[in-house]
């Protein structure tokens, strides 16, 4: 049952309202927390696809909804219905809440997702760094994505920001020093830091020439650095062989324009001079430097039941 913290209508808890029993279990201090807003940027539609793959799981338990009313401006950002002869249905009100999920091996987790606030800022990260000290966080991840002029022949890039040495050393393959609009994941970003929690954002590179179209490849490159951040088994699957379809669209479609072909060359070309001369380092990477497919992470999840269980 969800109910609202009792308090000023400036106080940040009553922005949201929480599953008491749950909000207040043990089971729920020290996790991992994921977090995906839509409504910047996403290209590729990184976002939407990570969230809509993590949610859809019998797992899923609302552990904070937080009031839309008070942070979406309904006017420029409206949303669907649909319209049906005579009558109006399927009303898709926005949503924004923190979610307890289970990983592909049982070991559970935190998943805020939804709308990007367009309203109450630095309330809204003063309400997520609150329930993030509450529930003693162990670490913060968030992801989301930005066009590039990259091609889709070449692996995933990525940049990483935060405070965790750990994570970030080696992986950026892009490390620019520029002014560039602010996401709620950025403010939120400074203040979990500010308050002294361990952060890190993950930034997709998705071609700019896929970035208003769904990249699932993306996805899956977005899923296994969390995954690999957060220690969790995420699931993919279905992602990647939704991004098989689409690479082999996206390769039709290549090979029955001369003058796309050009372009495409002369993205891997740019690539491969940038790329020369470079060691980058993948949470996940093999000797050759890349990731693996499904089948080897689930030699990994198999080799690591064995070990946790030696007698089973």
């Amino acid at each position: 049952m969800l109910e609202r913290i009792s308090g000023s209508l400036l106080d940040p808890d009553a922005l949201y309202a929480s599953n008491i029993g749950l909000f207040h279990s043990p089971e729920l201090r020290g996790l991992n927390m994921v977090m995906g807003f839509t409504g910047f940027a996403d290209a590729g539609q990184v976002v939407r696809q990570i969230n809509a793959e993590l949610l859809d799981s019998p797992d899923a338990e609302p552990v904070a909804v937080f009031d839309a009313d008070q942070l979406i401006d309904y006017r420029s950002r409206r949303p669907h219905l649909s319209f049906v002869e005579d009558h109006i249905q399927d009303y898709q009100a926005p949503r924004l809440a923190l979610y307890r999920l289970m990983d592909g091996l049982g070991k559970p987790y935190l998943l805020l997702a939804g709308f990007e606030p367009d309203l109450q800022w630095e309330r809204f990260a003063r309400a997520v760094v609150g329930i993030v000290e509450k529930l003693d966080v162990n670490l913060v991840t968030w992801i989301h994505s930005i066009p590039m002029p990259v091609p889709h022949t070449r692996p995933v890039g990525v940049t990483v920001h935060g405070n965790r040495p750990e994570l970030i050393e080696g992986i950026s393959v892009w490390k620019p020093t520029v002014e560039v609009p602010a996401a709620i994941g950025h403010i939120l970003e400074l203040r979990l830091i500010e308050a002294g929690r361990g952060v890190a954002g993950y930034v997709i590179h998705v071609p700019h020439y896929l970035a208003d179209a769904e990249y699932p490849t993306a996805a899956v490159a977005g899923l296994e650095y969390l995954g690999a951040a957060t220690s969790l088994m995420l699931p993919s699957d279905r992602l990647r062989e939704a991004g098989r379809e689409v690479g082999r669209q996206i390769a039709d479609q290549v090979s029955a324009s001369e003058d796309v072909q050009q372009v495409v060359s002369r993205l891997e070309t740019k690539y491969d001079e940038k790329a020369e001369g470079t060691v980058r380092r993948s949470l996940l990477a093999d000797e050759n430097d890349e990731l693996p497919d499904a089948d080897a992470l689930g030699a990994a999840v198999e080799a690591y039941l064995a070990r946790e269980n030696p007698t089973a």
